[in-house]
């Protein structure tokens, strides 16, 4: 057997775009900003903005006379986003942490977070940052996964379950904030408008691999000791013989100032 599992870790901003440009993530981005009913004239923030990948389409609605800002603490994503926008007027990219946003408060009419505050040291923060910057009346955008709602289909089951729960509680830093993303907006004082739930399906095998690191992941678990090495290596070359199947919630929430 292979020492190591799957692809090695993707290169993050390739892995946001390709992630972006999936069936999936077409379909529940386009569902978010429809919702967030972005309008010609208004200042839209995307915190954790990454490479850029949503700026473009914020800044055809907001029009000319709009502005649009990205906020990323990551220089390299900066530079992406940087040339992904350069030639777009009114598109401002801005360096800075997701718990200090670098905007005046009561500026902005429409933002959004996009599976960022699964990632941040404190997301009450961040939402209480985003109200801060947000006008009366403004609409805000959440979409973040619920790990522990991660399936894949196996015939061992027990380590599939076994690598769902080193995804939770290893992987991701707050691997089930979907479920509690509602809840989290309301304390922060918005107005939670609508809760979407959807489910990616994965059924190609290399795909799902390196988005959801099935391999990496693995030989990490087995590493720490929380999955047999022969079994993990069984498990995962089960999964690349087919026919494959994985899936996990992904939630989205809708709210106003």
């Amino acid at each position: 057997m292979a020492s190591t599992l799957g692809t090695p870790r993707p290169d993050q901003a390739a892995y946001m775009l390709r992630a972006a440009a999936s069936g999936a993530g077409r379909v529940y981005k386009r569902e978010l900003l429809d919702l967030l009913d972005v309008r010609t004239g208004q200042t839209a923030l995307d915190v954790g903005c990454g490479p850029g990948t949503d700026l473009p389409a914020l800044a055809e609605r907001v029009g000319d006379d709009g502005t649009v800002i990205g906020v990323d603490r990551d220089p390299d994503m900066l530079a992406r986003a940087r040339e992904r926008t350069k030639d777009l007027r009114r598109v401002e990219i801005r360096e800075a942490d997701a718990h200090a946003l670098p905007v005046e408060p009561g500026t902005v009419d429409r933002a959004r977070i996009d599976r960022v505050l699964m990632h941040v040291a404190e997301p009450a923060d961040v939402l209480a940052q985003l109200r801060r910057a947000t006008r009366p009346g403004a609409r805000i955008a959440l979409a973040e996964p619920d790990w522990d709602t991660l399936i894949v289909d196996a015939e061992d089951l027990e380590t599939s379950r076994a690598f769902t729960r080193w995804t939770t509680t290893e992987v991701v830093r707050h691997a089930t904030i979907g479920r509690g993303l509602a809840r989290l907006a309301e304390q922060a004082g918005f107005h939670v408008e609508t809760v979407l739930a959807t489910a990616p399906v994965f059924r190609d095998f290399q795909d799902a691999d390196h988005t959801l690191g099935l391999g990496r992941n693995m030989q990490n678990a087995i590493d720490a000791g929380h999955v047999d090495r022969d079994r993990g290596h069984r498990w995962f070359a089960g999964l690349s013989q087919g026919p494959f199947f994985a899936s996990f919630t992904l939630v989205g929430v809708v709210c106003s100032r």
